[in-house]
């Protein structure tokens, strides 16, 4: 049964993935909401490398090392993300996007 999915498969996946991170990161205009939105963007990222690794025919690629490090960075990107998300709550009470331009100087 594996056979039957193929790497178009995994590529309409990854690409409904991405296509539902890009809109989260367009529409929203909550912090959390656009963070949700760039972690889907890096997952289909790292869906694509593991797909292509997985059904290259030439050589051998490492496409889950790659995953492991986009995977490794995402959740570094979550946390200094979240700390900024937290600070910005504890100076405007909101995390509403737009309430960012107050911080111009």
């Amino acid at each position: 049964m594996p056979e039957d999915i193929g790497l178009a498969h995994y590529l309409i996946v990854s690409a409904l993935i991405f296509g539902i991170g890009s809109a989260a990161i367009i529409v929203r205009r909550n912090a959390i909401a656009v963070l949700m939105g760039i972690e889907l963007i890096l997952n289909a990222a790292a869906l694509n490398f593991v797909a292509f690794s997985r059904y290259s025919t030439y050589g051998k690629l490492d496409g889950h090392i790659v995953a492991l490090f986009v995977i490794v960075i995402a959740a570094a990107e979550a946390a200094v993300a979240l700390a900024i998300v937290l600070n910005f709550f504890n100076n405007f009470s909101s995390v509403n996007v737009d309430d960012g331009s107050e911080l111009r100087q």
